[in-house]
């Protein structure tokens, strides 16, 4: 057997839909090509976040010409922010910490040269130290293995809760080395046990935390391992967790030096080598005069299909367009509550699914500090003044970042979701700030953080914004069905007629959403579905997703529990993903 260093690594391998994005990009044949008859079609795309801009740009690539909408800044939840007075000190007041394990990200970070560094997560190996304060006790640690005895069950329960209950060993393996027929069966095995299974159902009923006591799973759900704690997740599909954790998406994060927001904003002025029918220098940037179009307000049906394919666009101002085809990747629920959409361009059980995405919470509260005094040796402990928190305060979890001892630096005094998120939503940055501070002065008595702040905070609510209307998605338990509809809608062969054209892509499409990785995967199918919708294919050397989609397709739960459990070849079939006899078209709806 092979010793841990020499295993292939852990990738975000989505063990729904086990298509290996990051060979696809990588392969020399690129990723298709459309007809010539169909060079500078115009293509809309609804949102300049991240799967906006990656969907413009491949679609840049093979031709087509992407027109590009965008309500507010290019970028979406990457969004970096300078404090005022300092445009060296950038804050992520979204995505800020990305697993290695992302492979399609890191593929336009690498193709761009950004830096990266790694992130100082709780008891990471960057981190110098962390402190732990619940119920008014603190404990001091510089790795996972200082955590006393307490701690150390929690962490071996919740190990042996996956191992058990969840597979997480041979998933991990079938990750590890790209066995989809295997990580198919397990995974379609788990989502038929699980999917009406909540976090917290699934730990309550587990026999590692049974034998324990509660405080040990409210312990859990306050401190966590990995990232921070974890009880905002509790009500949430047990699902979501597992994809998370089996594809290493909890740990080995990296940020983006000078903001993750640097990614779509030099993507958009990338002028690629590999561009067919434009011209050697074109980028985003050029083919819209350096801005995108503005906010839209209505998507429906073209008034002459058969000239522009079918897809009119208004934008805030009265101006409308209509497209050969058009992908939409801004959160799914303002296609209700903020953009007129043609209710017949969806099918019925589409729109339950759009309108059932459940949406996560978020805040952070960052602050400028005069230097990294945290770095400080206290002399009464010997240790460093501050540290990386995780408490029951209000605060929740707080980070220190520095770019060095003798550089400005910031402070995130707080990153809080859901329920406790909706705890700051009416308060302003100047309040929110307060009473962090008050909080961390219960646990750092003798440090005076207010004294090293430098100007104003900066804070953020990802709900109270009307353009996002929350952080992004996260399924409740039994809402499997919606996820697949949605992540499955650009196979659309079955569709009728007016309803092809209209793709959806972000990560809230996704299986992983809240992740970079899922805007990134979900852009790529949407390339692939425009491409097949104008008469494009991709090379037979290199297969795109919807080449792949009868083979790797997410299991159709309905189609599994209308089977007579007694045929346990059909069982067999609809576990491993693949058809019973008579019927090729399983996942296809």
């Amino acid at each position: 057997m092979s010793s841990p260093a020499e295993q292939p690594p852990l990738t975000m391998l989505s063990p729904d839909f086990p298509f290996s994005y990051d060979h696809y990009l990588a392969h020399p044949a690129g990723l298709g090509s459309v007809p010539e008859a169909a060079y500078g079609t115009e293509v809309a795309v609804i949102g300049a976040g991240l799967a906006g801009v990656i969907t413009a740009y491949e679609l840049m690539k093979m031709g087509l010409k992407p027109v590009v909408y965008e309500a507010g800044a290019i970028g979406g939840r990457l969004k970096s922010q300078a404090f005022d007075g300092n445009d060296d000190v950038v804050v992520d007041l979204g995505g800020m910490r990305f697993p290695v394990s992302g492979r399609a990200f890191y593929h336009y970070v690498d193709k761009l040269g950004l830096e990266t560094r790694a992130f100082p997560n709780p008891l990471a190996d960057v981190t110098p130290s962390t402190v732990v304060e619940l119920k008014n006790q603190t404990i001091y640690a510089e790795s996972a293995e200082d955590l006393p005895e307490f701690y150390q069950q929690v962490a071996r329960a919740w190990k042996r809760a996956l191992v058990e209950d969840a597979e997480l060993e041979a998933v991990q393996t079938a990750i590890r080395t790209r066995d989809t027929a295997t990580l198919k069966r397990l995974w379609n095995e788990l989502v038929a046990k699980h999917d009406d299974t909540s976090f917290y159902g699934f730990l309550a009923s587990s026999q590692a935390f049974g034998e324990l006591s509660f405080e040990h799973l409210e312990t859990f759900g306050q401190v966590g391992f990995g990232s921070g704690g974890w009880d905002t997740d509790f009500t949430n599909s047990i699902l979501e967790v597992l994809r998370v954790v089996f594809t290493d998406a909890d740990d080995q994060h990296r940020g983006i030096v000078g903001g993750a927001q640097r990614l779509p904003l030099e993507l958009w002025e990338h002028a690629p080598e590999d561009l067919v029918y434009w011209p050697v220098g074109t980028s985003l940037a050029s083919l819209h005069a350096g801005t995108p179009r503005g906010a839209v307000t209505g998507i429906h049906q073209a008034e002459n299909p058969e000239l522009s394919g079918g897809i009119r666009i208004k934008e805030k101002w009265g101006r409308t367009r209509e497209y050969a085809a058009a992908v939409v990747t801004c959160q799914s629920w303002l296609l209700s509550s903020r953009i007129d959409t043609d209710e017949s361009l969806f099918t019925a059980d589409m729109w339950t699914a759009i309108e059932k995405s459940h949406y996560m919470l978020s805040s952070k509260t960052f602050v400028m500090v005069d230097r990294p005094f945290w770095r400080d040796v206290d002399p009464q402990t010997g240790r460093p003044a501050m540290s990386m928190t995780l408490t029951d305060r209000l605060p929740r979890a707080t980070y220190l970042l520095d770019d060095g001892p003798d550089k400005p630096a910031t402070i995130l005094l707080s990153y809080t979701w859901n329920d406790d998120a909706l705890k700051w939503l009416s308060l302003d940055a100047s309040e929110r700030t307060r009473l962090m501070l008050h909080s961390l002065h219960k646990i750092y008595p003798g440090l005076d953080i207010g004294s090293h702040i430098v100007g104003e905070p900066i804070t953020v609510s990802w709900e109270a914004d009307p353009n996002f209307m929350g952080a992004f998605k996260n399924n409740l338990p039994g809402h499997y069905r919606y996820q697949e509809r949605l992540f499955g809608h650009f196979i659309q062969d079955d569709l009728a007629e007016h309803q092809r054209g209209i793709f959806l892509a972000g990560d809230d499409i996704s299986f992983t959403a809240g992740w970079a990785e899922g805007a990134v995967t979900t852009a790529l199918n949407a390339v692939w579905g425009v491409a097949h919708h104008l008469g494009g294919a991709c090379a037979p050397e290199n297969p795109g997703p919807g080449d792949m989609w009868d083979e790797l397709a997410p299991v159709r739960l309905d189609r599994i529990h209308n089977i007579n459990t007694t045929d346990n070849t059909d069982m067999a079939s609809m576990a491993s993903g693949s058809a019973p006899s008579g019927n090729t078209k399983d996942g296809i709806r």
